[in-house]
């Protein structure tokens, strides 16, 4: 728990004053004032979350974090566990849609073994940090234990500390586990007291028979591991998951560190929800790449603070929508770094 403190105490809030700066330099380019919309927007925050008005992107990186869940044995998901492995070994070979994605942005993707139940066997490029072999049903209990949620938030803090280190400029997260969204419904639905069949959409793409099935499954976690609200740590262990323990502590190391985050969708932000309960600064850091089909996202996203960048339909995950929206924060930076002033161009400002 002392790392997790440590953590905290190192969260800032960003520099307003860096804000102003990055904006009035952005004015003077050879544009009508604003005219860049939410790209100036994108710009100003990466300057004032790196401490630079000339922030570099260079180094960009997606961590997929994969963890299974033993909700599903409730029949939440219309894909066996099986499938979080197999999908593993796709994302390894290059195969999946965050590989195709990440690799037309220009975006590294490491992907993290967080809680799978399977033995990869030392598979290449994989990041083994096997906290546990997924998490128990939290239908009949805590999905997972206090040592368990904290090895996992400290997956993600380790990661972000080393990304510090590596010079990464832009991160973002990206998730794979099947029955994952049970969990992410469970928790906006404990921090909001929103009714899980308020919050609680299709996932994989379960019918109508289905989705009653995992809303009466999320309604009997609640009821039975009664999550306190004002213990982040509380909800996460008792109806979370190892992969969103991960990301939770990836986006609180990413704050602590001044990198800016690109959350994804649903999975992601039920984990960057648990990292701004932990501290709001955090919000500050954090950029929500898109609105996803899951209704509950808008509930976490409203919670947060954080405005989506792109509104696609997507319910991937992965870190797919990160990878689009991490491309558009880029062109804001470069339209502050490279984007001629009106002196410069020897165009008449007014």
């Amino acid at each position: 728990m002392d790392f997790v403190k440590a953590t905290l105490e190192r969260i800032k809030p960003v520099n307003t004053e860096l804000l102003h700066q990055a904006q009035a330099k952005l004015d003077n380019k050879t544009k009508p004032l604003g005219a860049l919309g939410r790209l100036e927007e994108f710009g100003r925050r990466v300057a004032a979350i790196s401490g630079t008005l000339s922030p570099d992107t260079g180094k960009k990186v997606i961590f997929t974090f994969a963890g299974d869940h033993g909700v599903t044995d409730e029949g939440v998901s219309a894909c066996p566990k099986e499938v979080t492995p197999q999908m593993v070994l796709n994302m390894l070979a290059g195969g999946a849609g965050i590989n195709v994605l990440a690799r037309h942005a220009g975006i590294e993707v490491r992907v993290v073994d967080v809680g799978v139940d399977y033995d990869f066997n030392g598979a290449e490029g994989l990041i083994p940090r096997k906290v546990a072999r997924g998490t128990r049903n939290l239908a009949k209990g805590p999905a997972m234990t206090r040592d368990e949620t904290l090895a996992a938030l400290k997956v993600g803090i380790d990661l972000a500390d080393q990304c510090k280190a590596e010079g990464v400029a832009l991160t973002g997260t990206g998730d794979m586990g099947i029955g994952n969204t049970t969990p992410s419904s469970a928790i906006i639905a404990a921090f909001s007291g929103i009714s899980a069949r308020e919050l609680t959409h299709r996932g994989t793409g379960i019918n109508d028979i289905a989705l009653e099935n995992k809303i009466r499954v999320i309604e009997q976690g609640l009821a039975f591991n009664r999550p306190d609200p004002k213990n982040p740590l509380d909800v996460l262990a008792k109806v979370g998951g190892l992969e969103i323990a991960a990301i939770a502590g990836l986006v609180l190391g990413c704050a602590a560190n001044a990198i800016p985050v690109v959350i994804d969708g649903f999975i992601s932000t039920a984990g960057a929800l648990i990292a701004s309960e932990l501290h709001p600064n955090v919000r500050d850091y954090v950029f929500a790449a898109h609105a996803s089909v899951e209704i509950g996202h808008r509930f976490m996203l409203e919670r947060i603070g954080a405005a989506p960048i792109l509104d696609l339909n997507l319910r991937l995950g992965e870190g797919t929508g990160a990878a689009l929206a991490m491309s558009l924060i880029e062109a804001g930076v470069k339209i502050l770094n490279e984007m001629a002033t009106f002196e410069q161009a020897g165009v008449s400002k007014e």
